[in-house]
């Protein structure tokens, strides 16, 4: 009897294992303990000639700025989402299915770095695909502890990608007027400097920030600006110096959409705010409309 209710524990076991959600972040040891196993896909965005040098073995690769994974909209907005058409042939052409665990592996030698990370992180949950981790520390951290490393070009079998597009996730400029003047919490990821409006993108047409906004810069959620995430007791304690609620509706915003989305992984997925949003156009959107309400704490 005792060996059937032990049989039953470790079935029941088993199916739990098998259905939990992907952990939002792995670490180096994760990755060396299922290198080649079935149903799980390292990609890995580092530039070509890095990428050929060593890397993660069986891992594929795809150009974060060139392949497809932003793209100027119809209003001229840069870096903005694109057709869960489009993201299905991209993803589906790099050999990913839907059945697979995707584990992205960002440079990690900055706090932007991981924004490839968390950027294409975000994109995924849109599309409804879960089973999505990054790598914490990126590929820096790997080749740190002098993991194995495998050179050449890796590429899979093209396989059928199906979206289940989270329009909840995608916010737009109406969207975040209406949060604003429903006192939603904004939260600006950018440089302090940019957030006084001292300086500002390239792309933005004024100086400044959304009238109420409060900063909380990615680079701060990083240890030392690099590529490894702060613990959640740290990253609360920067919440709260910067005013932002660890719970309840936010939105998080920079120039163009890829800081922003690491101020919403940490809120959403490190902090357990899954209130947390997103706005994809950002200041280079906002700031191209006048009537949009816009605040300098620095004039001159």
């Amino acid at each position: 009897m005792k060996k059937l209710i032990l049989m039953l524990a470790v079935s029941i076991l088993g199916i739990a294992g098998a259905t939990q959600a992907a952990s939002p972040l792995v670490d180096v040891a994760w990755v060396t303990a299922n290198t080649g196993k079935a149903g799980v896909v390292f990609l890995d965005f580092r530039g070509n000639a890095a990428y050929l040098r060593g890397h993660v073995p069986g891992a594929i690769r795809s150009n974060y700025g060139k392949d497809g994974w932003r793209e100027k909209n119809s209003d001229g907005t840069i870096g903005m989402i694109p057709s869960a058409d489009k993201l299905a042939a991209l993803i589906g052409g790099l050999g990913i299915g839907n059945a697979d665990h995707v584990v992205l592996l960002p440079a990690g030698n900055s706090s932007s770095d991981m924004g490839v990370g968390t950027r294409v992180y975000w994109t995924f949950k849109v599309l409804g695909h879960d089973e999505v981790s990054i790598l914490n520390g990126g590929m820096n951290a790997y080749k740190k502890a002098k993991a194995k490393l495998e050179k050449g070009l890796v590429k899979l079998d093209p396989k059928t990608f199906s979206t289940q597009w989270r329009s909840e996730m995608v916010v737009t400029k109406a969207q975040v007027k209406k949060a604003l003047d429903a006192g939603v919490t904004l939260v600006d990821s950018r440089t302090y400097d940019q957030y006084v409006g001292l300086n500002k993108h390239p792309k933005a047409k004024r100086k400044g920030t959304i009238t109420g906004a409060v900063v909380l810069p990615q680079n701060w959620l990083t240890v030392g600006g690099k590529g490894t995430f702060r613990s959640n007791d740290e990253l609360k304690k920067l919440y709260a110096a910067s005013g932002v609620p660890t719970s309840g509706e936010q939105i998080t915003f920079c120039n163009t959409g890829h800081w922003a989305s690491i101020d919403w992984f940490v809120g959403s997925e490190l902090v357990g705010n899954k209130q947390t949003q997103m706005y994809d156009g950002s200041m280079v959107e906002w700031t191209a409309d006048a009537s949009l309400p816009m605040e300098r704490k620095v004039n001159y």
